[in-house]
């Protein structure tokens, strides 16, 4: 007869068989097995869900075979305009990646949704490398597709002489390049900038800056970075958005960063140290010049009538357009591109180049907050639509494109028509429910994860339809950090077919040169 020990010790080890077993069986298949393949791999195809939403017609052959005959006509059709592009509107969703896109759909009302820019009949892929980075940052990336040299990260209109930081090889002029905006200055039209950030972001600033570091928008950061002997070689990007080659001859700018164009002695937000109110210098230059502060004052001024226009609608960014209310008195994206074109049609009867930009798609993916930057990118399509409606495809070139992506995905198996900000049906192995929305990377991460025992919390919890909710991420990094991947380009208007296929983010200036017969480089006018 077995001891009472040994008897304990074989019921050990049966039990330890069997839930071997039973665990085995959850989580490995054999080859033969293709149906548990499946079930781990895509467990929500096994759920039930509802369909209640979606289009009955859906369910035959019929509607998903006359939408494809409907494309393919479309195709067929479409003819190459090689008219001269008189204006050129460059759209920049700064951060919008693919996955971005594809997400914000659903704020339109489902994934078969489209933006206005994917009825645009042009499309393709820009890849956003530079010089020395595979994830590149929205200076050198600027540098790309304004200024068509690809750059050094962190440095703005200069090639890749210049690293960043450089306080001497940054104003070697032998290291300018000038962007698109000068190409059409030169050639005799006028030239403008639009964004829902600071005006001398990094974005913005590839219109009309040179310089060595993203971050000197103002002379105090020139001072820290270069000391007082050498700042004084080196112009801050306020200062060269009023006063330098390009910048003082933009007819209109409108963003936010006020702070970095006056003295801390004279605005309570200032950040210059130099002693001078850029603003008051601007107001100074023409009695008709036009500055606006506030959404009032841009409705109600006779911009018309305006030798160059300044809005700054805030000391740094502008509010997200989910936490504007009338007390934040600021326009919209939309807003500013109505009054922007409106202004510069009537401005130059031989033409225009204006950047818009959308530059708070990127600055909410940083935070880990994707209700703010799909909704940044709904309002930028908005502003897309009016541009469209305001100017002909005949002799208007307009071009959406993204500077870069993020880490940023989009998956989980979420059912059509379902909240994409609420927990997909599928759950993880740990019962918890997983987000179709998440980031690999970014500040969130210690709210999702307990580190007492090493479990990631049920993110549900934190989640509660607030505009600012962040969602997971899997690695903790004070800022999100942007991807790598190709961006989309959408193009619409004379020569836009140049736009299709797989290329560098240095040809879009380019190719915009040659639609609009400017610039030194290959135009249209010289071939």
């Amino acid at each position: 007869m077995e001891s009472f020990h040994k008897f304990i010790f074989r019921l050990f080890l049966t039990y330890l068989h069997i839930s071997f077993t039973i665990e085995s069986s959850e989580s490995l298949c054999s080859k033969e097995d293709e149906n548990c393949f499946d079930q781990q791999m895509h467990p929500d195809l096994f759920r039930e869900t509802s369909y209640d939403s979606i289009n009955p017609l859906e369910y035959t052959n019929k509607y998903w075979l006359d939408m494809s005959r409907e494309f393919i006509k479309q195709q067929m059709n479409r003819q190459p305009n090689t008219n001269k592009a008189k204006n050129v509107i460059f759209f920049l969703g700064d951060g919008m990646g693919l996955t971005t896109i594809a997400a914000a759909r659903n704020l339109l009302g489902g994934t078969e949704q489209k933006f206005v820019f994917e009825e645009f009949p042009y499309s393709g892929l820009s890849k956003t490398y530079s010089v020395d980075r595979i994830v590149s940052d929205s200076a050198c990336t600027a540098t790309a597709y304004l200024c068509g040299v690809k750059a050094m990260k962190g440095t703005i209109g200069v090639n890749g002489q210049v690293h960043m930081s450089d306080c001497e090889t940054g104003i070697d002029r032998n290291n300018f390049v000038d962007s698109i905006a000068k190409w059409f200055i030169d050639a005799g039209k006028n030239a403008g900038l639009v964004t829902t950030t600071r005006v001398t972001h990094a974005s913005p600033a590839g219109v009309y800056a040179h310089i060595a570091d993203r971050d000197w928008e103002n002379d105090s950061e020139v001072k820290k970075a270069c000391g007082s002997r050498s700042a004084s070689k080196v112009q801050d990007i306020a200062y060269q958005l009023m006063h330098g080659e390009v910048g003082r001859n933009l007819s209109l700018i409108m963003g936010g960063g006020k702070e970095n164009f006056i003295d801390s002695s004279l605005y309570y937000n200032g950040k210059r140290s130099d002693g001078l109110d850029l603003v008051e210098l601007f107001r100074q230059e023409h009695p008709d010049n036009v500055y606006v502060e506030t959404r009032d004052d841009l409705m109600q001024a006779n911009l018309l009538k305006a030798n160059r226009v300044l809005g700054l609608y805030q000391d740094s960014h502008m509010f997200y357009h989910l936490e504007t209310n009338e007390t934040k008195n600021q326009p919209t994206l939309e807003e500013m591109t109505i009054k922007a074109i409106e202004y510069l049609q009537q401005r130059n009867e031989d033409g225009y180049f204006i950047f818009i930009e959308g530059g708070l798609i990127d600055w909410a993916h940083h935070f880990n907050k994707p209700r703010l930057a799909l909704d940044e990118t709904v309002e930028f399509s908005k502003a897309i639509r009016a541009a469209r409606e305001m100017t002909s495809e005949e002799d208007t070139l307009i071009v959406v494109t993204a500077d870069h992506s993020h880490a940023f995905t989009y998956g989980g198996y979420p059912s059509r028509k379902s909240d994409v900000f609420a927990p997909a049906p599928a759950k993880g192995k740990d019962g918890k429910p997983y987000m179709p929305l998440s980031y690999a990377n970014g500040p969130s991460f210690p709210q999702f994860f307990d580190n007492e025992n090493g479990q990631r919390k049920d993110p549900s919890l934190s989640i509660v339809g607030d505009i600012n909710d962040e969602f997971p991420s899997t690695w903790y990094m004070q800022w999100e950090t942007h991807g790598g991947d190709d961006v989309p380009v959408y193009a619409s208007g004379p020569w836009s077919h140049l736009f299709t296929g797989v290329y560098e983010q240095n040809a879009l200036p380019h190719f915009m040169a040659y639609a609009a017969c400017v610039g030194n480089g290959l135009t249209m006018c010289q071939m």
